[in-house]
């Protein structure tokens, strides 16, 4: 059987835990990238997954989080990107420093994620 390996971005105790045991169980080896990757010990030896740090909101920690899966484990086949933030509360009361933050976390590093899983497909 090929190697297959999935990059999950964001991964923590929730929706990204339960991925990384589907895919593992499919015999995909997982690679995990979160903020505070000594959380996810639990999780990688469960999974066989290993870890990465990346604050998926800076191109620079993106980027440098791709070079060194693909020096380590390969090209990702799947990448998921499950980083979010939120500011929470009403319209009114919300903090402008918080809401951009939830935007960088939530939406552009979902950029910087998927430009850097394109680069991989490129010729």
């Amino acid at each position: 059987m090929e190697h297959r390996l999935a990059l999950i971005v964001g991964a923590g105790s929730g929706l990204s835990a339960s991925l990384a045991r589907l895919l593992s169980r499919h015999n995909l080896q997982v690679a995990l990238a979160a903020r505070n990757p000594d959380r996810l010990a639990p999780l990688c030896a469960e999974t066989g997954a290993a870890s990465f740090a990346c604050e998926a909101s800076e191109p620079e920690e993106v980027a440098g989080l791709f070079d060194a899966v693909v020096a380590s484990l390969g090209e990702p086949d799947v990448v998921i990107y499950n980083a979010s933030a939120r500011a929470r509360g009403p319209l009114v009361d919300l903090v402008p420093e918080e809401v951009a933050r939830a935007i960088a976390v939530s939406a552009f590093g979902g950029f910087l994620v998927a430009q850097q899983a394109a680069r991989l497909m490129l010729p």
